[in-house]
């Protein structure tokens, strides 16, 4: 499991359009795009005294959470990833789930998990008994991601983020979504051992800093 270096910064909508045109320059599209963006459907899952949610709102160093994902609406690919965060570094892991299973895992209806032949879902299990973990929220957001080989870093620009407030059928695409820091981007620069000069000159941006703004913590509070 190797961990990544990771920066993010909450930057304006002109910002975003001022960073996509330097990476168009530089970087490649992430081939999974459709016109140079895709669609996130994502289900988060926390205790029921929100440990993650508390972790991060203190700032924590080392913590985890457990998510539940899919791109562009289509339910024939959908992951269960778990996110670590140390010191900065990230990495992340990930099972791959049927649509009947993520939806019975939102519900849950868990017994099953315990003999799957994935061992992040077994695990999974394990701490959704041990932890009393559940479904809190679903998050919506749009995704221009940005690829350069070199040092292997990735790019991202978020925005159009939405909750799903206290709703978790992610599968169920009619439900009301509503918008979240509306007019915010959130910027993820993400590498592997050095971040070649090219790409730290070309997110650069005046006056702004490296920002902890997370999609989840946002749609949590929202609901409070």
């Amino acid at each position: 499991m190797q961990f990544r270096h990771e920066l993010k910064h909450e930057i304006t909508a002109s910002d975003m359009i001022a960073i996509r045109q330097r990476m168009r320059a530089i970087a490649e599209p992430d081939p999974h795009a459709v016109d140079g963006k895709y669609l996130i459907r994502s289900l988060y899952f926390d205790t029921p005294e929100d440990k993650a949610l508390n972790e991060k709102i203190d700032g924590v160093s080392r913590r985890q959470k457990f998510r539940i994902r899919y791109y562009n609406g289509d339910t024939s690919v959908i992951k269960l990833e778990k996110k670590s965060k140390a010191a900065g570094l990230g990495t992340k892991v990930s099972a791959p789930l049927t649509a009947e299973e993520a939806g019975r895992i939102a519900r849950g209806d868990i017994d099953w998990m315990a003999d799957s032949k994935q061992e992040l879902i077994r695990e999974f299990y394990a701490r959704m008994r041990g932890e009393r973990l559940r479904a809190r929220t679903i998050v919506d957001y749009t995704r221009e991601p940005f690829i350069y080989r070199p040092g292997n870093v990735r790019v991202t620009l978020d925005y159009d983020i939405r909750s799903g407030l206290c709703y978790t059928d992610l599968l169920d695409t009619e439900h009301p979504m509503v918008p979240v820091a509306p007019g915010i981007c959130i910027m993820e620069v993400k590498w592997d051992a050095y971040l070649p000069d090219i790409i730290r000159d070309a997110v650069q941006l005046p006056a702004c800093r490296t920002g902890a703004f997370s999609k989840y913590e946002a749609c949590r509070l929202l609901a409070r």
